[in-house]
């Protein structure tokens, strides 16, 4: 890769040689990042990453198919817990996949029973372990509402996170981010506990391992504006789910 300096709106970005196997690491005025990529070892899927600051996020939404059990109310009960948007598997390999809340988590111990947060989910409250790995690749974990809290202050506060963490194509209507760190979210859309997918192209949503209350838990909402919102969810909607890395 040639080195080279290309000034964009308010800052320049400088992209250092590297090979094939070492990471690119880029500097703006405000905080340093580096992009990489990691290997799912349970699938085989690769994924890109980014280093913002002292975090690491995967740079793409999780697509690991997960087969499990839902709680519910005290019970277990069969249930598709993880979707492609229109169950189309292209969708899948563009925006992963969409996860109940209790799938993110591993409320059934399918990934690890040592998780603690067995029987975590719908109509439940519970005190999953810190960091809590959910179905994240060994090594990763479901982030915290914290700690999304600390990456948006990292890049310049909530007002503006929308524009910097947005893909710079795939969103409709001119609602394109700038990709200012190498995050590319995209607007995968969500499902509805019914059953009805909405928002592919418009919006996109990302779960947080933080709770709030037995029926919900807090999510990040991105749209088509510069700043983005963290909410509620029911437990049993379909979103997108970041793994961050484990501090080592």
């Amino acid at each position: 890769m040639k080195n080279g300096v290309f000034l964009l709106a308010f800052w320049c970005v400088l992209f250092t040689a590297c090979s094939e196997d070492s990471p690119t690491e880029v500097v703006n005025p405000v905080v340093e990042f580096t992009l990489g990529s990691m290997t799912d070892s349970r699938d085989g899927q690769t994924y890109k990453t980014v280093t913002i600051g002292s975090q690491t996020w995967m740079a793409e939404n999780l697509n690991f198919a997960y087969t499990g059990v839902a709680f519910y109310n005290g019970a277990y009960a069969s249930d598709s817990t993880s979707w492609c948007y229109y169950n189309a598997k292209s969708n899948c390999d563009i925006y992963g996949r969409l996860y109940t809340w209790s799938v993110a988590m591993d409320s059934a111990g399918i990934v690890s029973q040592k998780n603690g947060a067995v029987a975590c989910g719908v109509g439940s409250m519970c005190k999953p372990n810190s960091p809590h790995r959910g179905i994240c690749p060994e090594g990763w974990h479901v982030p915290t509402q914290s700690e999304f809290d600390a990456l948006y202050k990292m890049i310049g506060g909530k007002s503006t996170a929308g524009t910097k963490l947005k893909s710079i194509s795939g969103w409709d209507e001119e609602k394109n981010g700038i990709d200012a760190f190498g995050f590319g979210l995209l607007p995968a859309g969500f499902r509805y506990d019914g059953g009805q997918y909405m928002g592919l192209g418009e919006n996109g949503s990302l779960w947080s391992a933080s709770e709030y209350g037995a029926n919900a838990a807090i999510i990040q909402l991105f749209s088509g504006g510069e700043s983005l919102d963290s909410g509620m969810s029911s437990k049993s909607e379909g979103s997108s789910l970041r793994c961050v890395k484990d501090n080592e």
